[in-house]
């Protein structure tokens, strides 16, 4: 297979009438991790679900492995795996995480019955639970049952389930635990070596070592390129505001969504 490769091409998003992203232009390729950087209500979240297909934009194409999957989930998800924020509603539906990633990958059967589960797809279940390092004893308890840390494995092992070559993720250190955010950081690192993976975080320094690509987001202003380029003082302060710091030679993103 060819290198994984999104282009964002001459894209436009909003909602109703109001503007978020405009005229932008990104190109992704290779293994390694993209990390999309912003405050609050910049606009990450947006440009991802419309990676996915999940937002259709107000202009502009997605092209994915050479696919436009433009405004079509179900194109982008032959390439795509997703994880989602993470999940903290108190209205909890009764799911293991067994079940959460074993119905993740039924749904991307093509052949029928795709409701049935065979040996195949239990080995591909437990193989993907035990890459992302879930205890075996938490597989069949109640998702909302564990910590979240182990919440963010089971979405990320849900997300690889199908195998895809990219992956896409929306704050996946947030709502985690200090020495769990360094657990979940390594495992995303590892797993940029056989991906691409699109990150969207408000601080990106425990993913940095692993980062080979930096958009800094606000709306419709966008900078992008290799780390060392973009996140100086002056860069972040556009898009920060003050709240971009220099601390110790590193920049630092002050924050008060970061747990």
């Amino acid at each position: 297979m060819s290198k994984p490769e999104v282009i964002v091409n001459d894209l436009t998003v909003g909602y109703g009438k109001e503007i978020v992203l405009e005229d932008m232009n990104l190109e992704f390729k290779g293994h390694g991790i993209v990390q999309i950087l912003g405050p609050n209500g910049a606009g990450k979240t947006t440009l991802l679900k419309t990676i996915i297909g999940i937002i259709k934009p107000f202009k502009g194409k997605i092209i994915v492995n050479g696919e436009e999957v433009t405004g079509n989930p179900s194109k982008a998800g032959k390439h795509v795996g997703y994880v989602p924020q993470l999940l903290t509603t108190t209205t909890a539906y009764p799911v293991t995480p067994w079940e959460l990633v074993e119905s993740s990958l039924l749904m991307y059967r093509k052949k029928w019955p795709r409701l049935i589960a065979d040996k195949n797809t239990q080995t591909r279940v437990r193989e993907v639970l035990r890459l992302v390092g879930l205890p075996e004893e938490a597989w069949n308890k109640s998702f909302w049952e564990l910590s979240g840390g182990q919440r963010q494995r089971v979405l990320i092992a849900r997300a690889l389930v199908h195998d895809p070559p990219i992956l896409v993720m929306d704050e996946p250190l947030a709502s985690v635990d200090p020495a769990g955010r360094a657990e979940i950081a390594a495992l995303i690192g590892a797993l940029s070596s056989k991906k691409l993976v699109i990150v969207a975080s408000h601080d990106p320094m425990l993913l940095l070592p692993y980062t080979k690509q930096v958009v800094l987001l606000n709306r419709r202003i966008y900078i992008v390129g290799k780390p060392s380029k973009v996140l100086t003082l002056e860069n972040t302060r556009k898009i920060y505001g003050e709240s971009a710091l220099f601390v110790k030679e590193h920049i630092h993103i002050s924050d008060a969504h970061i747990p």
